[in-house]
């Protein structure tokens, strides 16, 4: 019997998702060969190629990383057999869409299950992933890790990854301290997402190969909380599956993918920002959760938005900083320091479009979503310092900074500043600490 013939593969990502799904499917299959990865959401990952240390010995120039634009030329030039959808919250047309482009091509179009590509731990794992980037899952891990530590565990977060520079040197990355921060020279993004776990006190994994990450891992936790990325479901199988749905897009349970999978397995749904919404908008919230899986337990959350100086703002015209990813790819018009400043009696919120420069007049472009609001995007020092100049050149007396990092260490901000960030508050019974509990118990 001849051997099967090798499959030629195209994977859609956005430096995440797609080269873990190569990892623990395609790297070491002998009739699979993947020809290239596309980039997409993340701006500059492009025409950068995944190493060879990392793609092993079957791929010994590494792995080339095109535009997705490109998608239908690689196919052709190819003769690709499947193409790999890999990256997460995007909406359910938009994937079609690109289904679309791949089967014009004559190729498979292939979504990968959590049986295929969640990785088995020796310790228990809580997942929290979200239906939408921005509904608030990451202060809510932050939480859990508190309360974990408080019932004595030994806790380790792994997050959902963001390998944006040298990929073989971030493949297993482990947080502790700023020095680490800094000796990995991490992104803006990067830094958003790990600097409160070590503010805490806590240890943060990332990187690119989850086998090794687990490894490590598992020799320093007795439990892991796994913080994800957008709306992407987890690399490692949870013992409890949490989705956090954001009240104030009651109609966005499952208008994406893959934050409808995560909606569907969740053990645990906690229905967050319930303070800020309005009772309706809570009951639909619920009701359409409901309509995807009426199993799960349900916790209402709010997420009060904390000032460091009310006084510093009232009265005055303010230039919020809202986090990067939420206003963008989260289709957020604007988040806790437009809140925060509303709150507090700003004068005016001034609006930072027409000074933006940059990279961050295309941003703007790309999501007309956003209201006058600055996100914080810092891919590189490029970015930085159009996020450094458009503050500059904004007319406001005050900066409110919503980012979860401190950004007055990556850029010099020239007016005064304060500082908003949301928290986490239950909101009812049962609560978050009973339901997981409950969960770890059984």
């Amino acid at each position: 019997m001849s051997p099967p013939a090798t499959k030629r593969i195209v994977i859609l990502g956005a430096a995440g998702r797609d080269f873990h799904n190569f990892n623990v499917v395609f790297r070491d299959h002998s009739a699979s060969e993947v020809v290239a990865f596309t980039a997409a959401q993340i701006p500059g990952i492009a025409s950068r190629r995944y190493p060879p240390a990392l793609a092993g010995p079957r791929y010994p120039d590494g792995i080339p990383i095109v535009p997705e634009a490109d998608l239908e030329a690689i196919c052709r030039r190819h003769d690709v057999d499947r193409v790999v959808f890999a990256y997460s919250d995007v909406a359910h047309a938009t994937v079609m869409h690109l289904g679309s482009r791949a089967l014009a091509c004559g190729a498979d179009f292939v979504l990968l299950g959590p049986k295929a590509t969640m990785l088995r731990a020796s310790v228990p794992v809580i997942s929290v992933t979200a239906v939408r980037t921005g509904c608030g899952k990451s202060q809510i891990a932050r939480w859990l890790v508190r309360w974990l530590s408080g019932q004595g565990r030994r806790v380790a977060v792994a997050r959902h990854p963001m390998p944006y520079g040298d990929l073989a040197a971030q493949a297993v990355q482990r947080f502790a301290s700023l020095a680490d921060l800094e000796a990995a020279a991490c992104s803006q993004e990067e830094r958003e997402e790990y600097e409160p776990y070590i503010a805490m006190g806590g240890t943060i994994f990332a990187g690119v190969d989850y086998g090794a990450i687990l490894e490590r891992m598992q020799g320093e936790a007795d439990i892991i909380v796994w913080d994800g990325g957008n709306n992407d479901f987890g690399f490692f199988r949870p013992d409890v599956a949490i989705v956090v749905c954001d009240a104030l897009r009651p109609e966005q349970i499952a208008s994406h993918h893959p934050g409808e999978a995560c909606a569907r397995m969740a053990d645990i749904a906690v229905i967050n920002k319930v303070d800020a919404a309005t009772p309706a908008a809570v009951a639909r919230t619920m009701a359409n959760l409901r309509a995807v899986n009426a199993a799960a337990e349900i916790v209402q959350a709010a997420s009060p938005v904390v000032l460091d100086d009310p006084e510093m703002v009232r009265g005055k015209r303010v230039l919020v900083i809202e986090d990067g990813p939420t206003i963008t790819h989260g289709d957020m018009p604007h988040g806790a320091g437009f809140v925060a400043a509303a709150a507090a009696g700003a004068a005016a919120i001034v609006d930072p479009r027409p000074s933006a420069a940059g990279d961050l007049a295309e941003v703007y472009r790309r999501h007309p979503h956003i209201g006058p609001v600055l996100p914080a995007v810092g891919y590189d020092r490029a970015q930085l310092e159009a996020l450094a100049r458009t503050i500059r050149e904004t007319a406001a007396e005050v900066v409110i900074i919503a980012t979860p990092v401190d950004l007055a260490k990556a850029i010099r901000i020239d007016k005064p500043w304060t500082r908003a960030r949301y928290d986490f508050a239950d909101a009812g019974a049962p609560t978050l600490a009973e339901a997981v509990a409950r969960r770890l118990k059984a």
